[in-house]
């Protein structure tokens, strides 16, 4: 990751440039770093006939984490706007035999999806590599039905001063991990989950800290955030 180089004139560009010589190992490298995502899944609920959407997919392996439950979809649409990392969907789509399941190339920011159509909505460690990420939550918000629900698993640093009963991370932490992930276009950010928190109603959260590879004696802060569209 450090030594991929990462070169390009729009969002997409980059994110290819950075993932297209590593897309076939992306699952194989990021299985002990990215925490909470199957704990996620298992928070999430998967009604019958539902939809469900997920932003920011990869290499689509979030589709595994909902077991048999993903059967309970009438549709799954898998969006993301890496073609090397859609490319990995692709082939894991086909070799699962999922015929719920669809790929979508897009911007999570503006993905032409039926306004208030879908059921579950996933952001799973893809926020912090969008650079207006707000923009990518309050898209989410139009495309959620009122009481949708909506998971998001990702890096993050707390405020200096943050909310009553939410972590309080170091200074070290605070300023050690922006500038750590910016190499590679990730960026924790303090302002993200109180973001989310405004937008949609809190069902869980969960904040807590993991291992990175190759950094045995750093936690990076990672958070499990459940919410639901108001009205």
């Amino acid at each position: 990751m450090v030594l991929s180089p990462i070169r390009g004139e729009s969002h997409q560009e980059r994110l290819d440039s950075f993932y297209s010589g590593q897309a076939e190992h992306y699952d194989e490298t990021r299985q002990k770093m990215l925490h909470g995502r199957d704990e996620l899944f298992t928070d999430l609920p998967a009604p019958e006939a539902g939809q469900w959407v997920d932003l920011g997919c990869g290499t689509a392996r979030n589709v595994e984490a909902w077991g048999d439950r993903l059967t309970n979809f009438q549709q799954a649409t898998l969006v993301d706007l890496s073609e090397s990392l859609l490319g990995i969907a692709g082939k894991r789509v086909e070799k699962n035999g999922w015929q719920n399941v669809k790929l979508l190339h897009a911007d999570a920011t503006k993905v032409e999806i039926e306004p208030e159509s879908v059921d579950v909505l996933t952001f799973c460690y893809s926020l912090t590599m969008i650079p207006n990420w707000w923009d990518a939550v309050d898209h989410a918000l139009t495309l959620l039905k009122p009481g949708g629900t909506i998971g998001v698993v990702d890096f993050y640093v707390s405020k200096k001063y943050p909310a009553e009963g939410h972590a309080s991370h170091s200074w070290f932490r605070r300023q050690f991990w922006p500038v750590w992930f910016s190499s590679d276009n990730v960026h924790p950010n303090p302002d993200l989950l109180p973001y989310l928190e405004t937008r949609f109603e809190t069902v869980s959260l969960n904040e807590q800290a993991g291992k990175i590879i190759m950094i045995p004696f750093l936690r990076i802060p990672y958070f499990r955030f459940v919410g639901r569209k108001r009205g």
